[in-house]
């Protein structure tokens, strides 16, 4: 990372612990953005409160988000991602989002994934026929929303790692499965060292 750590105020502690409660060790996208923790809780509070009632399910969110790291190229997020698609499908059809096509997905979740791309490559080139693809596969005009405001809140939130650069955790790597790692040849390569 590009920034120092911050400075061990009681919120950076207590963000520090509720990771190594969940993981062992301390991501470094926690490092950056302990730089302001209420912000970090505000990001997290509005990804939350977007999908708390969405008609999006856990794989095709897996399928939107991996599809955006994709296309923006990355990592961090592909990585992470990307395992989660794995739980969800397999590591065939996870390493084929993140490495940018849609084998292995269904008609709906190919969909979601071509909708990320464009949204992320060309959002001015979006068109009502687009809108349309996804409606002729079951999304309502409230599930099209949600799932471009997960795009655009996706994107928010890797243009700060990256431009900070927030290295992928060695541990996030080493735990995804070895056919997403092997398609994951693009952003910021892992941290080196294990973060603590």
């Amino acid at each position: 990372m590009f920034l120092a750590e911050p400075p061990p105020t009681p919120e950076v502690l207590a963000a520090y612990a509720d990771d190594r409660a969940a993981g062992g060790h301390v991501d470094n996208l926690t490092r950056a953005w302990c730089w302001r923790p209420d912000v970090m809780d505000l990001a997290a509070d509005t990804r939350a409160a977007l999908l708390a009632s969405s008609e999006l399910t856990e794989r095709e969110v897996a399928v939107l988000v991996t599809a955006t790291a994709a296309a923006r190229q990355d990592s961090y997020c592909a990585l992470a991602w990307g395992s989660r698609l794995a739980a969800h499908a397999d590591p065939d059809t996870a390493a084929a989002v993140a490495a940018g096509t849609t084998a292995g997905l269904g008609e709906r979740e190919a969909a979601l994934a071509r909708w990320a791309r464009q949204v992320v490559t060309d959002p001015n080139g979006t068109s009502t026929a687009g809108v349309d693809a996804l409606r002729a596969v079951g999304l309502t005009d409230r599930g099209i929303f949600e799932a471009t405001t997960l795009i655009a809140l996706r994107l928010a939130f890797s243009t700060v790692n990256d431009a900070l650069g927030v290295e992928p955790d060695r541990q996030l790597a080493d735990g995804a499965p070895p056919a997403l790692a092997r398609a994951v040849t693009y952003g910021r390569a892992p941290a080196v060292a294990p973060s603590s």
